[in-house]
């Protein structure tokens, strides 16, 4: 990151407590929670069954995991107080809709009634009938999108992934809890510092549920579920969100393989955003960082919160797959060597400072 912004080390570890965790092993994971954010889960968890919610405005580079970080948090916390919602799945489910003749009319209908900008719906309706991922949506139906599908949801707290995605939508940010009827909510920016040499990795074996959404990584964040193709010899795979039944196979994105490469400008821009977003006063921010120097891991987190690199091999004899994991140690020539963090210490710095930043402490 820039100088502009200065996001500190966050330290989970905590003196005299040396049990280990399968942060991949969900049971495990709500275990490891507990241990090391139960006060804080107890008072989000206080806050919301007393009828409060409040919104947060992910801002990240492009696959910096803020839909990971977002549905652990809910998961961490209440799955049914909180909920993840994209502007980008949003805009993607649309798509289903144009092509049904009768949610397409509900959908003009409703444009007709409540959009106010300066394009006439039936050019609205072309522009997303032809859009592409290069081009961009005028805000103001992302904004009368975004209110449509919010009202159609149970009242929750919300982690907004998407909006703002423009810099001339950073200030439109601290008014949408007003304009989608959460007036008494508080909000805040959740800024996440990776680096990109750990989203150029996440992308390239990155793999998503078709059913959830849920993100997870083949080499780098692996679920408790493997499964093996005898006749492609290739490993895969599923999905163990306990909210999601069935357990899918988890595919690839088409044109993950390559990278950052083709999003390098976006990425510039998402940095602009975050540094317009950490300047704004009277906003709470939160301040996620995924990295640690190799230097400083062992004072500020344990073994089992860094990211391995995971790799497989068939045991023929016994028929399972055995799944190995070696240090994955960073160096990018940008900065001296460094580790990334698996997300549940992240998340667990996520519950903290939404504590502090929401004042729960102080009650």
């Amino acid at each position: 990151m820039e100088k502009i912004m200065q996001f500190p080390l966050f330290k989970t570890k905590i003196k005299g407590l040396d049990r280990k965790f399968d942060l991949n092993n969900p049971k495990e994971r709500a275990e490891y929670f507990d241990y090391k954010a139960s006060e804080e889960i107890r008072l989000l968890r206080e806050y919301f069954n007393s009828g409060n919610t409040f919104i947060a405005y992910l801002l990240g580079k492009k696959n910096s995991g803020k839909g990971t970080y977002s549905k652990m948090f809910a998961e961490a916390v209440d799955p049914s107080k909180i909920d993840h919602f994209s502007i980008g799945d949003m805009i993607r489910t649309l798509d289903e809709e144009l092509q049904d003749e009768k949610k397409k009319a509900e959908l003009m209908d409703y444009l007709k009634k409540n959009y106010r900008g300066w394009t006439q719906v039936e050019d609205l309706m072309a522009s997303l009938e032809k859009r592409s991922t290069k081009t961009l949506l005028p805000t103001e139906l992302i904004l009368i999108l975004a209110k449509r599908e919010i009202a159609r949801r149970e009242k929750k707290t919300l982690f907004i992934d998407g909006f703002p995605r423009d810099l001339d939508q950073i200030n439109l940010a601290l008014f949408l809890r007003d304009l989608i009827g959460y007036r008494d909510d508080p909000d805040l920016f959740v800024l996440i510092d990776v680096p990109e040499k750990i989203i150029d990795e996440r992308i390239k074996y990155r793999r998503i549920c078709p059913k959830c959404q849920t993100s997870r990584s083949i080499k780098l964040l692996p679920t408790s579920k493997i499964d093996y193709d005898v006749k492609s010899k290739e490993f895969s795979l599923l999905c163990d969100n306990p909210l999601c039944q069935g357990n899918p196979k988890m595919v690839e994105k088409e044109g993950d393989e390559q990278g950052i490469a083709p999003i390098k400008d976006r990425l510039e821009k998402d940095q602009k955003m975050m540094e317009m977003a950490y300047s704004l006063y009277g906003v709470p921010k939160v301040l996620l960082r995924n990295s640690v120097p190799q230097k400083n891991a062992s004072e500020y987190v344990d073994d089992y919160e860094l990211t391995p690199e995971y790799y497989y091999e068939w045991d023929e004899k016994d028929q399972k797959t055995i799944v190995k994991e070696r240090p994955w140690v960073i160096n990018d020539g940008v900065e001296d060597p460094y580790f990334s963090l698996m997300p549940p210490p992240v998340v667990v710095s996520l519950i903290k400072q939404t504590v502090k930043a929401l004042g729960l402490q102080n009650q």
